[in-house]
């Protein structure tokens, strides 16, 4: 928990419980349905938790933005994201149906009321967001023919509507037809080793 303290100054009191509840959360429903490697339990806080909120040294969200997590698996990076940005709205989604049975559960017990989820595949999601974010789930142009046509036209943060992709190695040759992609390397922002070949990568995406 230390780590995110190291990172995220000015949290209130309650997102400081919600992410030191995060710990014993996971470690229970883990138990139960294993979402998490054994070793990365261990380090939920970096390889998990942080890793997530990196997005959030690309982006400070406005209030009321909306958010699509694309194959949230165990609530990654949208459950960090929602504790941190309470007046946003998050939808996490996963084809497999276990692992929602988690982000719910951790979701309920944190009190958040900015989550929803759906056991779906995401192209059959018909809505609109300002981003959509993942951790690698796939290559970059698989990534973008799952979500064309779900970003919203208006544009209400900084940065343009559009994907926020968690990835790491290097993305020359995946990257390459997309000439609007920024690469942030999370080594700007976090020492740890782990962050070395970490990156966050924005690609706006037009609406329609």
């Amino acid at each position: 928990m230390d780590i995110i303290l190291k990172y995220f100054e000015g949290l209130t009191q309650r997102q400081i419980q919600q992410f030191e509840a995060l710990d014993s959360l996971y470690r229970d429903w883990n138990a139960k349905i294993n979402v998490i490697s054994r070793k990365d339990i261990d380090e939920l806080y970096l390889r998990h938790v942080l890793h997530s909120l990196g997005i959030a040294k690309v982006i400070d969200f406005s209030d009321k933005s909306s958010i699509l997590d694309v194959g949230t698996g165990g609530g990654f990076p949208g459950i960090p994201l929602a504790i941190l940005f309470p007046e946003c709205q998050f939808h996490l989604v996963d084809s497999i149906n276990k692992k929602l049975k988690v982000v719910n559960g951790v979701t309920e017990a944190l009190g958040l009321k900015n989550v929803k989820t759906t056991h779906a595949r995401v192209e059959v999601i018909d809505e609109q967001y300002d981003f959509i974010v993942s951790r690698a789930v796939t290559r970059m142009p698989e990534f973008v023919k799952w979500v064309r046509g779900k970003t919203k036209k208006k544009q209400n943060n900084l940065l343009k509507n559009g994907i926020l992709y968690l990835k790491g190695g290097d993305l020359t040759e995946e990257l390459g037809r997309y000439t609007t992609t920024t690469i942030f390397p999370l080594s700007k922002y976090f020492t740890e080793d782990f962050f070395y070949t970490k990156k966050v990568v924005h690609l706006p995406l037009k609406y329609k």
